[in-house]
């Protein structure tokens, strides 16, 4: 097999309560899903540099999304190209992981799914959208019970 992860940057990040060591993650993601590419979406701030250091030395090829702000708030919402990269590849990997607790990606798991091409959607919260889990049941694993082999020590 071989599969590709697509995560859900600022997904994860919020959808957690303890800092994850993203090199045990890509390995994880390796070792449980057969997962030989995993992209990464991310904004794009340069404060950050060595996070995406981080997530690239842990095997994570990053998508950047340009940053604004908006109301004091940076915004670099990566949801449009999440979707485009799965689709771009969808002849390149035999399923896709998908790493997020957001409903806006229960069109794109629900057509993964219907094309065999989904393995699983790990969602880093216990509060994942209702429409994940009602069009790809069975098929959502929560990050929570990962803790002790994930987290960042």
């Amino acid at each position: 097999m071989k599969n590709y992860a697509f995560v859900d940057g600022n997904n994860l990040y919020l959808g957690l309560d303890w800092k994850i060591d993203y090199a045990r993650f890509y390995t994880y993601l390796e070792r449980k899903y057969s997962v030989i590419k995993g992209y990464y979406f991310i904004g794009y701030i340069p404060k950050y540099k060595l996070l995406y250091q981080d997530l690239q030395r842990a095997g994570f090829d990053l998508v950047f999304k340009t940053v604004v702000k908006q109301n004091g708030k940076f915004k670099g919402n990566c949801d449009a190209e999440l979707v485009l990269q799965a689709m771009i590849d969808l002849n390149n990997y035999d399923r896709a992981v998908l790493v997020t607790s957001d409903g806006d990606f229960a069109c794109l798991a629900k057509h993964l799914d219907g094309l065999n091409k989904l393995e699983a959607v790990l969602s880093p919260s216990d509060r994942c959208s209702y429409l994940l889990r009602k069009d790809v049941p069975g098929k959502i694993a929560f990050m929570g019970n990962l803790r002790a082999k994930l987290e960042y020590k």
